[in-house]
């Protein structure tokens, strides 16, 4: 029954993928319905006349007949068997001694946990879910009734998933050691839940990485629900032989972190929900890990609290790009000589020293301040630019995302017209549209170079703030050719800021103005403004380029006024 199984799950995958990279190959005659759309009770055993008869065919190949499949050259049934899910892969070396050695020629393993669990579980985690945010379901459910029914029944489904899982490693484990030459294997990715059984996911990341040579490691570990638990490894580390590991690329979610200095290959590195690490752990990966060009940090957390401070101070490393987005620390910048991009996302990062000459890229998002109004004025913080921008004159693309309940960045007290002056491109993105949006004027007040300059403006349900009281200014801007403003209402503000903006800039060429639309990230550091065509009307339009060109001076270059 397990051969038959694995047969017809293979066919019902690979029959459809043959046929479009190889034209006509197929093992008898099929039906139109790709596996996608059987139903889940077909896809564990029920099955309509036509694919019981189809089935019966590929019993009949399958024992002696013609099987045309496995007739193919090997290219092109590992081909084929890329294009299927590891286990499944994995799997058909039980059909005949013809695919017995094709999987161990897979470049990649990826064997996730979710790929297990069926659609109930979902169904229940949603519930769960629902119940907590939304308050749905609690009269009919209650808390009793959560305690007693949705969370023993999601834990059952992960378990169960999780014994599936390592009774399938094992196996595969305990075949490769007999088993002659040694599998070949760049990538692995895991995805488990941390039960009593997790100690054969350590068995294979060391085996990967000491007998097949992985290159890329993804390993996320996640805690049966609403367990508080961490993955941990052996004392050893990750494998037995560290210093002769090929490893480039590792990725660790939910573990505490091995040891990681004598991985002298290692050149990406990504943690992930890192729980209660030291300051100084976090610091070691800096100046230990030398050969490091890539670090991201996501969601991690610090054993001494919210308020400590990581030190980055590591003259010799080669990272060309840092990411800390959501950690529970905040970090002190000092030396990083080759870092070029940076993204900080609701993690605080302030720079002590300039000591980062080839930083070109940030994109910086900070949200400050409290939603309760009885706190709201004992929380009050008025910052100002140079706290943020004061040693990164360099820096040439910015990306800025400062909201909150109020607006807490104000204008500077003592103002430098070259706090950026090396500034091309910027993107000021998310402004509530509560706040005085006009506040990027300082933007522009300290960035003498900017070509580019785009704003988008969020709906907020907060109440409008304070506007700032701005002061007239002798400015003169020779650079800019384009001004982007999604989220347009017409307001007093958002008006004044692209006066403002015509009335400084002398090269401007393009200057729209959409109601609709916002700022499509592509990847940290590039972005693009989708906007949507809205028809303003002219009792609408006329009153507003009106307003608009009221008292700007006209300009030598020919400027295109857009509004959609």
């Amino acid at each position: 029954m397990l051969v038959e199984k694995y047969f017809t799950d293979l066919h019902r995958e690979i029959e459809p993928a043959a046929t479009r990279q190889l034209g006509c190959i197929s093992t008898g005659p099929t039906t139109p319905t790709s596996s996608r759309h059987y139903s889940a009770r077909r896809a564990v055993g029920g099955r309509s006349g036509t694919n019981r008869n189809r089935f019966r065919r590929l019993r009949l190949h399958a024992a002696g007949g013609d099987d045309r499949i496995s007739a193919l050259p090997d290219d092109l049934l590992l081909l084929v068997l890329r294009r299927v899910d590891s286990r499944t892969a994995l799997g058909t070396g039980l059909l005949s001694s013809r695919w017995a050695h094709l999987p161990r020629e897979l470049p990649t393993l990826d064997l996730r946990v979710t790929d297990i669990l069926p659609r109930r579980y979902y169904r229940w985690l949603l519930l769960h879910s629902d119940i907590y945010r939304k308050g749905s379901h609690m009269l009919y459910y209650g808390f009793g009734g959560i305690k007693k029914k949705l969370m023993p029944d999601i834990r059952r489904y992960q378990r169960r998933a999780m014994r599936a899982l390592s009774t399938s490693v094992n196996s595969l484990l305990d075949a490769d050691d007999t088993v002659q030459p040694r599998r070949k294997v760049d990538r692995l990715r895991l995805d488990f839940f941390i039960t009593n059984n997790t100690a054969c996911m350590n068995r294979l990341i060391s085996k990967a990485m000491d007998a097949w040579g992985v290159n890329e490691l993804e390993a996320v570990a996640k805690p049966i629900h609403w367990h508080l638990t961490v993955h941990t490894f052996p004392t050893h580390g990750l494998c037995q032989d560290p210093r002769s590991s090929s490893l480039r690329s590792l990725k660790l979610g939910g573990c505490l972190l091995p040891p990681l200095h004598e991985y002298s290959a290692l050149s990406t590195l990504v943690l992930q929900d890192i729980p209660e690490l030291s300051a100084a752990a976090y610091e070691r990966i800096f100046t230990s890990c030398t050969r490091l060009l890539l670090l991201h940090l996501n969601s991690c957390s610090c054993g001494q609290g919210m308020g400590t401070v990581v030190v980055v101070d590591a003259p010799s490393s080669e990272i060309r790009e840092l990411v800390v987005h959501k950690c529970r620390f905040s970090m002190s910048m000092r030396a990083l000589p080759k870092l070029e991009s940076l993204a900080s996302f609701e993690t605080r990062v302030q720079f002590e020293s300039t000591s980062f000459p080839c930083l070109r890229r940030w994109n910086l998002a900070c949200d400050l301040g409290v939603r309760s109004k009885g706190f709201r004025k004992y929380c009050a913080q008025h910052l100002e630019l140079d706290l943020f921008l004061e040693c990164t004159p360099d820096i040439s693309d910015l990306i800025i995302r400062f909201t909150g309940p109020d607006r807490w960045i104000e204008p500077s007290s003592s103002p430098s017209s070259l706090l950026l002056p090396n500034l091309r491109r910027l993107l000021v993105a998310d402004v509530p549209s509560s706040w005085d949006v006009s506040w990027p004027r300082l933007l522009l007040e300290v960035a003498p170079s900017l070509e580019i300059f785009h704003i988008h403006i969020a709906p907020s349900m907060d109440e409008p703030g304070d506007e700032i009281s701005w002061q007239p200014a002798n400015l003169r801007r020779h650079h800019l050719k384009e001004f982007v403003m999604s989220g347009f209402e017409g307001t007093e503000q958002q008006i004044y800021l692209v006066k403002f903006v015509m009335g400084v800039c002398t090269t401007l060429s393009r200057v729209a103005m959409f109601k609709s639309g916002h700022a499509l990230d592509k990847g940290h550091w590039e972005w693009e403004m989708v906007t949507q065509q809205s028809t303003w009307t002219e009792e609408e339009k006329g009153p507003l380029l009106e307003h608009i060109m009221d008292g700007v001076s006209s300009s030598t270059t020919p400027l295109q006024l857009i509004f959609g």
